[in-house]
């Protein structure tokens, strides 16, 4: 019986052995595509069909599994696709007790305790709560992220300005105290200004009078 997910990864290994263009990237060389591949995804889901989102899902599974196929052949420190799934399962078993152990979790706040907790457990190296939180992740994300991170640290998030700001530094001020304004009330900062744009960029093509996909929002 055939394995999809078997079959892919044996495709993959194909595509590395036998495409010249392939067998000469490196995990530095896909990082621009897993971005664009990424990004498509949260459109798909988004804006997006079923169809739409699994075919997506697809091309960022390729990613996972080329990058999978790069360190397989690694001199110095190898491991392939299924040593990732092992080291997945693994984890996800680890910090899901109330679903594979003794722990018990009837709320999502009692989850996410139980989860903070075998993380902490699990990066036990790490001195503070910014370690692990990517400087990649869009400004927007990076800043709702830091402000959860943070949350027992600092004494209050900033506090949005009663006047439009003066300057670029004024900017950024109002930007994270908006930033810090929508986490209060559950909001995504970065999926606000995202769906905002979408809207923008409608509007603009109204205008434009063309009634083609947004491709550069969108694609």
């Amino acid at each position: 019986m055939s394995d999809p997910l078997r079959d892919a990864a044996e495709t993959m290994r194909a595509v590395r052995e036998r495409c010249v263009w392939t067998a000469q990237i490196s995990h530095r060389d896909l990082v621009p595509y897993l971005i664009e591949e990424s990004a498509e995804v949260v459109d798909a889901v988004e804006a997006g069909t079923a169809a739409d989102l699994r075919e997506e899902l697809g091309d960022l599974l390729w990613q996972v599994l080329f990058h999978a196929e790069i360190a397989s052949r690694s001199a110095s420190d190898p491991f392939d696709i299924d040593d990732v799934a092992r080291g997945l399962t693994e984890k996800m078993v680890r910090r899901h007790p109330h679903v594979f152990g003794d722990a018990t979790a009837e709320t999502p706040e009692q989850v996410l305790v139980l989860w903070n907790a075998a993380k902490s457990a699990e990066k036990r190296a790490r001195t503070s709560v910014l370690d692990g939180v990517s400087a990649h992740m869009p400004t927007l994300a990076l800043a709702q992220k830091m402000l959860a991170k943070s949350e027992s640290i600092l004494s209050a998030a900033p506090a949005p300005p009663a006047e439009p700001p003066a300057d670029e530094a004024g900017l950024g001020d109002a930007l994270l105290a908006l930033v810090a304004h929508g986490r209060a009330q559950g909001w995504d900062a970065e999926r606000a200004l995202r769906e905002r744009l979408r809207t923008l960029g409608a509007d603009i093509r109204e205008a434009e009078g063309t009634s083609g996909a947004a491709a550069d929002l969108e694609g």
